[in-house]
């Protein structure tokens, strides 16, 4: 009997709302007056896309000083990425030092957008497009420089930005003669703290309590039954080229010990790349936490624009219209009134789901969108 069926399909419909060498001769746009019609643009947008876009052409501009550009194509050199902020607060270059404050109220707005509020801390990161672009980069080509594209509008190209501030139209599905630094945002920690949001948020509404131990069914000295991911494989993780690693998540859900819907978020931080096994013997399911013998995974990643907040919110919205009838009670109809049309889209924030995941479920289970697998066992946590 399957008690987490509706569970599943509303937190899938939560994560779907959430969530060729092009020659640049000839691609320049009309160089920005003054703040410049994209930087107005993008200044005024709220969003993690405009608040990278608006940040990329105010450092495409400062490279416009040697001293500062030399100081940002060593650290590019030197790492994959780099802190935006702690380049710009450590730079001896006086361009650098005065993009500094610009730079920290960006990360202010990103964490804001992306509902995280104001103890994540810096965010913005800087680095070459691919790894390919370094040995031109060090011969003294001239860099571009682009917030990182997002891949959820279906677009052919992105805008990168020169040291007189014109913009260039670039293709996204190859990479181009002419380095590119892309303004990014650091996805494992924004995917940390966003997850902590969402315990927090769930648990204010009384989703995602911890169990009391006197409910849990086990006693202080047998430790706590768990189902343990041994391998996972995907397929996509929806990353082109110029977005690097895939900064994954999954929300575990089923019935509480108090008979109330929880949700559990599990950091992946290890699954990063598409057509890989990895073999982590992570624990996705503590069971003592959960009433029933069954629960459902929804696997998600931070595509950048991921509002934790929201998610949260949503999730709840959802996840407090279902009681537990002690049996398995049709409540499709209901999930999909309370979710707002819409959100029913199709978004690369939706990875791959898994349904009723037992107690006892062992050996290879492929996902519900035939996008990846995971072999999984129980696995008995003993006390020390």
């Amino acid at each position: 009997m399957s008690t987490s069926t509706p569970l599943r399909t509303a937190l899938i419909g939560v994560a779907l709302a959430a969530t060729a060498l092009v020659p640049l001769q000839g691609t320049a746009l009309a160089a920005p007056s003054g703040t410049g019609t994209a930087a107005t643009t993008a200044s005024a947008s709220s969003s993690v896309s405009g608040i990278e876009d608006a940040t990329a052409l105010a450092l495409a501009r400062s490279l416009a000083d040697p001293d500062w550009s030399r100081e940002v194509r060593r650290a590019a050199l030197a790492a994959d990425s780099v802190g935006l902020g702690t380049l710009a607060d450590d730079a001896t270059a006086s361009t650098g030092r005065k993009l500094a404050a610009r730079i920290t109220a960006a990360d202010r707005g990103v964490a804001a957008a992306k509902g995280l509020g104001s103890g994540a801390g810096s965010l913005l990161r800087l680095g070459l497009a691919d790894a390919s672009m370094k040995g031109r980069l060090a011969s003294g080509a001239a860099p571009l420089v682009a917030a990182a594209p997002s891949d959820d509008d279906g677009a052919a190209t992105f805008t990168a930005y020169d040291s007189r501030g014109a913009a260039h139209e670039l293709p996204l599905d190859s990479a181009t003669d002419r380095p590119v630094y892309l303004v990014d945002i650091d996805g494992a920690k924004a995917v940390a703290e966003g997850l902590k949001v969402i315990d927090k948020t769930l648990e204010s509404k009384g989703l995602g309590l911890p169990a009391p131990s006197a409910g849990a069914g086990l006693s202080a000295a047998s430790g706590i039954d768990t189902t343990r991911i041994d391998s996972v494989r995907l397929g996509d993780v929806e990353e082109p080229f110029f977005k690097g690693d895939a900064e994954i998540f999954t929300l575990v859900t089923g019935f509480g010990k108090d008979g109330k819907p929880r949700v559990d978020t599990v950091e992946m931080p290890y699954l990063n790349k598409e057509d890989t096994t990895y073999y982590p013997g992570q624990v996705l399911v503590n069971w003592s936490d959960y009433k029933y013998d069954m629960a459902d995974a929804v696997m998600m990643e931070d595509d950048g624009d991921t509002d934790y907040q929201a998610l949260a919110k949503a999730i709840a919205a959802v996840l407090l219209t279902i009681t537990d009838q002690g049996a398995y009670i049709p409540l499709v109809d209901a999930l999909l009134n309370a979710i707002p049309t819409n959100w029913w889209t199709d978004d690369p924030d939706y990875v791959e789901s898994w349904y009723t995941l037992a107690r006892s479920s062992s050996g290879q289970r492929n996902g519900a969108a035939g996008n990846g697998w995971m072999t999984v066992s129980p696995y008995h946590v003993p006390e020390l």
